[in-house]
């Protein structure tokens, strides 16, 4: 069966989008486009209103991701949750694909008996273990997240050193919203770790307003561009363009 790389973008807030596109939509079209959008609200004393609340459901929704609202403390470990189970999520879609193929348009899963059912899932967790995975992450930094970053900076290490305990490649990106200078700002070009990121989130400086549709169409973009390079090189070529970013 072939799944190719799995993509993921990993929205990280603390409230409603305020400024731009609708982040919905956005999250629609990533899904269109083979990427799914997870979404963690993150809390501290206080609470996300039911506005935020629903925003990050149909966000996660529309973009065919999973989503979860946890206090800071418990981030890492939900970060870790939300990024295997997107994971087996799009796989298991993968594979009611495949069965569709094989059995028929009407067939899926659900279908098979308990036994078959069961052979399946252990490929799913196999495939959990060897895929591809690309994330790109994106970390709202409006003036309400100041004193939630410390916390997403320790999550984010921590989410690279379980992922990259899997036998499958990965690779991280990272874009906070707002910028210094623009709605969304890179702060980590792709790479196979996340601990370069340390001495970044040190010299953020949260403020303005919520731009997460923006945020969302800016990391659309960025996987287009680094399919659109690979596409120019050649098998050889591709394979070294892999390894060296």
């Amino acid at each position: 069966m072939q799944t190719g790389t799995l993509k993921q973008i990993l929205l990280i807030t603390d409230g409603c989008s305020n400024h731009g596109e609708d982040p919905v939509a956005m999250a629609a079209l990533a899904k269109e486009q083979g990427i799914s959008v997870n979404v963690i609200g993150v809390m501290e004393n206080d609470v996300i209103d039911d506005q935020g609340m629903r925003e990050i459901e149909q966000i996660a929704s529309q973009g065919g991701g999973v989503s979860q609202v946890v206090y800071a403390k418990k981030l890492s470990q939900t970060v870790q949750m939300v990024t295997r189970q997107a994971m087996t999520q799009t796989l298991q879609g993968v594979v009611n694909q495949e069965l569709k193929q094989i059995l028929g348009s009407s067939s899926s899963m659900e279908d098979l008996p308990p036994e078959k059912r069961g052979e399946i899932m252990e490929v799913v967790d196999d495939l959990n273990e060897t895929v591809n995975l690309e994330v790109l992450i994106l970390v709202d930094t409006s003036a309400s997240m100041k004193h939630k970053l410390p916390t997403v900076k320790e999550a984010l290490l921590d989410l690279s050193l379980s992922l990259n305990a899997r036998l499958g490649n990965n690779l991280f990106s990272l874009f906070i919203f707002p910028g210094k200078k623009n709605d969304v700002e890179k702060l980590l070009d792709w790479s196979p770790r996340l601990e370069t990121l340390t001495s970044a989130f040190s010299k953020l400086t949260p403020g303005g307003m919520t731009p997460t549709g923006p945020a969302i169409k800016e990391a659309i973009s960025y996987f287009r561009k680094k399919r659109s390079i690979r596409g120019l090189l050649s098998r050889h070529d591709d394979e070294f363009y892999e390894e060296s970013i």
